[in-house]
């Protein structure tokens, strides 16, 4: 059976289904017993109940149907009347018809009993204000009326079992709620932390809880040491790797400035340029998930920097943006390297880029487009990875990059908690990017 169509109504939040399980098995239970108590037993002891004074009734018609006369069956009954405590009316009062209140569960079961017993019972009333019962029955003599107290068929206080589940109920489900409070309070923990540390921030968290929690906790922390580590390896390899290579292209640079001007010269001066390129993108990709520390940023403000720094070295760049932005905790320098990477992407194998910067409550949008032939969507994927290059689905003439500006602005987005998204362009025809990230 498929209960996907279920899931549209459950709880998101891990409180909210913790308390859904915790209250479902409660409400169930005093919803059975209730039913239980009110339609076995409850019933049963009315029945019963209603059976006893049904004797009596049967002793009192017959004693009225055996008198020649109404004076005579006053007579007789008369001295019956305070030792059964009976009130009877002969003749009958007004005619009133079977009166009961909708919730009153217990009178549906005395009627039905009453009837039952004595097929000469034409009325019974249950809503009079004094709690009795009053019972019109067609007598030799004419239609009597017999009061009785309501207690004598009908426990007096039934309600107050329910009254005392629900109240249990309560009670037990507060103390649990605590109880479970304080057990979902370490796997929080330990979700904050660890999404904290996909957005690049290292939070205090120390393992506690049940054991399968701190088992968690320790496996998490054992798991961000690894990365650490993993991370600053990379970063001092990349830098020092980058860092050896630019004194033997240095020591090149000014060999070739010493020689003559020659085209074997201008193809050489050309690698060296290349190489110095390729040691500058390694070393943005090494400082790409290092980034800076976390602060109030406004973002148009930064994406207006950037472009204009795009601008003043001759590139048409346009800023779609409000006048001034929501502050957010962004890496600012990060950010702006990612910003200069694609826009230098955009106008390398583009004309002209277009940037818009959106903001809402929960997220912050850097869209890119660009006029240039863009990525085809089955090499998209593979446009995001280090040292990818795809000039086959881009424009050669415009020169080739190192393959890392779309994996760093990628890493920068991750950072953030957020992601890089690659597109079509439907305003300019190119590439469109977006770069999403979490607020």
């Amino acid at each position: 059976m498929n209960f996907k169509w279920l899931k549209q109504y459950m709880p998101r939040g891990l409180y909210g289904r913790a308390a859904l399980i915790l209250i479902v098995p409660i409400v169930t239970i005093q919803l059975v017993v209730s039913i239980v108590f009110i339609q076995r037993l409850y019933e049963d002891v009315t029945r019963q109940m209603t059976r006893n004074i049904l004797l009596e009734l049967r002793y009192l018609v017959r004693e009225v149907n055996s008198a020649e006369s109404p004076e005579e069956a006053r007579r007789l009954v008369a001295p019956l009347l305070q030792p059964l405590a009976l009130n009877l009316s002969l003749p009958a009062h007004a005619p009133t018809p079977d009166r009961r209140r909708i919730y009153d569960l217990s009178g549906r079961i005395v009627m039905a009993t009453l009837r039952e017993g004595l097929p000469s019972v034409m009325a019974v009333d249950l809503m009079n204000p004094d709690r009795w019962v009053h019972v019109r029955i067609k007598t030799r003599q004419g239609d009597i009326e017999v009061a009785f107290p309501r207690f004598r068929v009908s426990a007096s206080n039934p309600h107050q079992l329910l009254v005392l589940m629900i109240f249990t109920g309560i009670l037990m489900t507060i103390i649990a709620y605590m109880f479970l409070r304080n057990q979902l309070r370490p796997i929080k923990r330990l979700a904050a932390a660890s999404e904290a540390f996909g957005k690049g921030q290292v939070v205090k968290y120390h393992p506690s809880g049940a054991t399968e929690v701190r088992a968690a906790g320790a496996s998490f922390l054992a798991m961000r040491a690894r990365i650490e580590r993993q991370i600053e390896q990379r970063t001092v390899m990349l830098s020092g790797v980058s860092h050896d290579l630019r004194t033997p292209l240095t020591r090149l640079r000014l060999g070739l400035s010493m020689l003559e001007d020659c085209p074997e010269t201008k193809d050489l001066s050309r690698d060296v340029e290349d190489m110095e390129r390729l040691i500058d993108g390694f070393l943005n990709f090494a400082r790409g998930q290092a980034g800076d520390e976390l602060c109030a940023t406004d973002p148009v403000a930064l994406a207006r920097q950037v472009v204009g720094n795009a601008t003043r070295t001759g590139g048409d760049v346009r800023l779609i943006a409000p006048e001034a932005g929501r502050e957010v905790m962004l890496r600012p320098t990060a950010i702006g390297r990612a910003l200069e990477n694609l826009i230098g992407n955009a106008l390398r194998y583009g004309s002209r880029a277009e940037l818009r910067v959106k903001q809402t409550d929960r997220s912050l949008r850097f869209t890119l487009e660009d006029d240039g032939p863009g990525i085809a969507p089955e090499r998209r994927e593979e446009a995001l990875k280090p040292f990818a290059r795809l000039e086959p689905a881009r424009n050669q003439n415009k020169g080739s990059g190192v393959g890392l500006g779309l994996a760093i602005a990628a890493d920068i987005a991750r950072v953030h908690g957020g992601s890089l998204r690659l597109g079509q362009s439907r305003r300019l025809g190119g590439l469109r990017v977006d770069l999403v990230l979490a607020v």
